[in-house]
């Protein structure tokens, strides 16, 4: 019998940028250090994601010490220092949360504009956020959607693939879906939606809710541009979710339960499965 072990691990500095790919990580309560704790804003506040701007796949940031630097294909690089705090600005996501973020370097809110075509500021969360999840664990998150961590599995990714290749089209790969964490091992495809605990190295993680998937799995990661129907047009022949508005799903969201280390290669234990039948609908007060 195989034994489920972290496959791959990525966080995401500035939401909706390029992720990092790591061996190891630490794990705080709100997920990977330094995931998601940084937001591009339009000039009303609002977040700026691949949904509006797919090129924005193209677009890396990295922590180096106190400052962060930025690159892009053809373009010089920039690294600016990190404001912990200072000035703020009001920010919002999906027009649900309402909060604040650090107002960034405006030579980095310079150098988006010119790589997106489009007015852009950079902002970091505040020293005080804490902003709660929804779901059966609901954990906190930085300026994630709204949740700690993304979790999906290599026999899911296989079994999706499959069933694009009977249809005709191409195999995608996993960062598609931009997930934290990655399980191999598993001989179900979406076994991930069956474990309510686990523990990961020294991390303990709760299931939130099942990834509901946007456009921006349709958005080629290497080229910042649409790709296509799939994989949305397949996962909707048997991935429907009705207690999510009939949205599709691929991967869970996840809470930190107990925060630690992680490292590619350590062994996934599954503490408590979901009841077979089970269907832990989200609670998304």
């Amino acid at each position: 019998m195989s034994v489920a072990k972290v496959a791959a691990l990525a966080y995401y500095p500035v939401k909706g940028l390029a992720g990092v790919s790591v061996e190891s990580a630490e794990v705080g309560p709100t997920g990977l250090l330094h995931d998601r704790l940084f937001m591009l804003v339009q000039p009303d506040g609002s977040f700026l994601s691949q949904r509006k701007l797919p090129a924005m796949a193209t677009l890396r940031a990295e922590p180096v010490g106190d400052a962060l630097r930025l690159s892009a294909p053809g373009a010089p690089d920039l690294e600016i220092e990190i404001r912990y705090d200072g000035k703020r600005r009001d920010v919002s996501l999906f027009e649900k949360w309402f909060g604040q973020g650090i107002v960034q370097d405006p030579a980095a809110d310079e150098w988006f504009t010119a790589r997106l075509g489009a007015p852009t500021a950079l902002v970091r969360v505040t020293p005080e956020h804490e902003r709660p999840g929804w779901g059966v664990h609901r954990g906190l998150t930085g300026y994630g959607d709204a949740h700690a961590l993304m979790i999906t599995s290599q026999a899911s990714l296989d079994g999706l693939n499959a069933r694009i290749l009977e249809r005709g089209g191409n195999a995608i790969p996993m960062n598609r879906f931009r997930p934290n964490l990655v399980v191999s091992g598993w001989a179900e495809p979406h076994t991930e939606d069956k474990v309510l605990r686990m523990t990961a190295g020294a991390v303990e993680i709760g299931y939130s809710a099942r990834g509901i998937r946007c456009a921006v799995p349709t958005v080629d990661q290497a080229t910042g541009a649409k790709s296509g129907p799939e994989p949305t047009r397949t996962l909707a022949t048997y991935r429907r979710e009705p207690a999510y508005g009939g949205g599709v799903s691929f991967g869970v969201k996840g809470a930190v339960l107990a925060p630690g280390n992680i490292r590619v290669g350590d062994e996934i234990t599954v503490q408590e499965w979901i009841p077979d039948g089970a269907d832990p609908a989200p609670d998304r007060r």
